[in-house]
């Protein structure tokens, strides 16, 4: 391609001049990246194709203000999650209580008391409202939190278990996201690794063996939240390791993973009180089942939480305000009775879902067509394994084209194809949502009139 045809391309400054561009309100700054941007796609356009055309000066300005507005976006945006998965990893997990994102809009606007005691006029703690609320809820004797159950997990190892073996089954020697593996946090923390049993039996008799033979010095129970392994399977229960372990006088640890405060409402899955009742230290996540912001939770006798927390490594992994906000606000909703968002989604009725599904239906049925679908879930961020949530949604066709329209939605409203159908479940729409999905429907139905 001749040079000739690279300089039938507007200039910069002709194409910012454009009135379009010239009257927007972002930052100049802003809008001319924008312009470069989409001059340089152009010119790489034209040297892999000769034969391409050259926009209009007037097309050209549209793209670039279109750019410009989707630069100006944050990254972190609100969505519609009509995927009817509660803690999808993706999307955030749990959504924060009202109450909970309120005290984190009240502490981000200003300063406040994160470290500050207003009755001494001093230096308070940082996470002594917090430790109090915890003990209240689940019994135990102390509690302190970190950033993320991961950071709860390395600071218990590497504070209590440096230098000794502790004995886990080979069946919870797991990974999670980002290829965090059980074994590789167990080196880091200085802890050795003694594995018992097998992957899918581990009698109590093994934990016993590792600790006659001076393999092993504490015990870790780890929660396998994220997977399930059945049929021909064993393990030794928290309660019975718990005796163990005090018969032999080693500490017993647990991860929970989820973290389920409640046992009516999370089928399958220990409880945090429970796991108290018998093991030394436990560890769980906030963000799952407990429904609060990334968090990591541990929970156990006073004087190792005690050692865990005047730890250095602590203070690198410690919560920041908006967190310690948010979860003062959760916790005081499960106080007080009151179901976070994620709970209440994991705990809805089947009916009521059927319910608002065909109010949804009702809704969406005069833009596009609709019918009402059972939609079997998930709970998703690696809880409940196993677990099918009975549920129902609006199917809509044509899926790919409303999946993508409505993804790029200004609020993005994100559902899951399913045997040639876009289906938005109910379960994890949140009040509001279905103004939102009807108004980007309405857009839709305008676009092909």
């Amino acid at each position: 391609m001749s040079k000739n045809r690279l300089s039938g391309l507007p200039k910069m400054d002709v194409l910012l001049a454009r009135p379009e561009l010239a009257g927007c309100p972002l930052p100049y700054a802003l809008v001319r990246r924008a312009a470069r941007q989409v001059l340089d796609d152009l010119r790489q356009a034209l040297l892999a194709d000769g034969e391409a055309a050259i926009p209009s000066e007037e097309v050209l300005a549209r793209q670039v203000l279109a750019l410009a507005h989707d630069l100006n976006r944050p990254h972190l945006r609100r969505v519609v999650n009509a995927a009817g998965v509660p803690l999808h990893t993706n999307l955030g997990r749990a959504p924060l209580s009202p109450r909970a994102a309120e005290a984190v809009r009240q502490v981000s606007a200003g300063y406040c008391t994160v470290e500050y005691d207003l009755d001494r006029g001093a230096r308070g703690s940082r996470t002594g409202r917090i430790e109090e609320l915890l003990k209240e809820l689940t019994g135990a004797e102390g509690a302190f939190v970190v950033n993320n159950n991961a950071a709860a997990v390395l600071l218990m190892l590497s504070v209590l278990t440096p230098g000794l073996g502790v004995a886990i089954s080979r069946g919870e020697l797991v990974e999670i996201g980002g290829s965090f593996r059980v074994p590789d946090i167990m080196a880091r923390s200085g802890a050795t690794l003694v594995e018992v049993g097998t992957t899918n039996k581990t009698r109590l008799s093994d934990y016993a063996a590792a600790l006659d033979s001076g393999a092993a010095q504490a015990l870790l129970k780890v929660h396998p939240s994220n997977f399930k392994v059945v049929g021909f399977t064993q393990a030794a229960e928290l309660p019975q390791l718990g005796e163990l372990a005090r018969e032999r006088s080693v500490p017993l640890l647990c991860d929970l993973g989820s973290g389920a405060l409640s046992a009516g409402l999370f089928p399958g899955e220990p409880t945090v009180e429970e796991a108290v009742r018998w093991a030394d230290v436990v560890c769980f996540s906030g963000d799952k089942l407990l429904g609060g912001p990334q968090a990591g939770i541990l929970l156990g006798k006073a004087d190792l939480i005690a050692r865990i927390r005047s730890d250095p490594l602590a203070r690198a992994l410690r919560l920041d305000k908006l967190s310690l906000a948010a979860l003062e606000g959760t916790l005081m909703d499960w106080r007080d009775g009151m179901l976070p968002p994620a709970a209440a989604m994991l705990g809805a009725d089947e009916a009521i879902l059927c319910k608002q599904a065909e109010e949804l239906a009702a809704l969406l049925t005069p833009l596009c067509p609709c019918e009402v679908t059972e939609s079997p879930g998930e709970a998703g961020g690696g809880s409940m394994p196993g677990v099918s949530l009975p549920g129902w949604a609006v199917a809509l066709t044509p899926a790919e084209e409303l999946e993508q329209f409505l993804r790029g939605w200004e609020t993005p409203v994100i559902g899951r194809i399913h045997r040639g159908k876009l289906l938005l479940d109910v379960r994890t729409l949140l009040p509001g949502d279905e103004d939102i999905i009807a108004a980007a429907l309405s857009r839709w139905k305008e676009g092909k009139a």
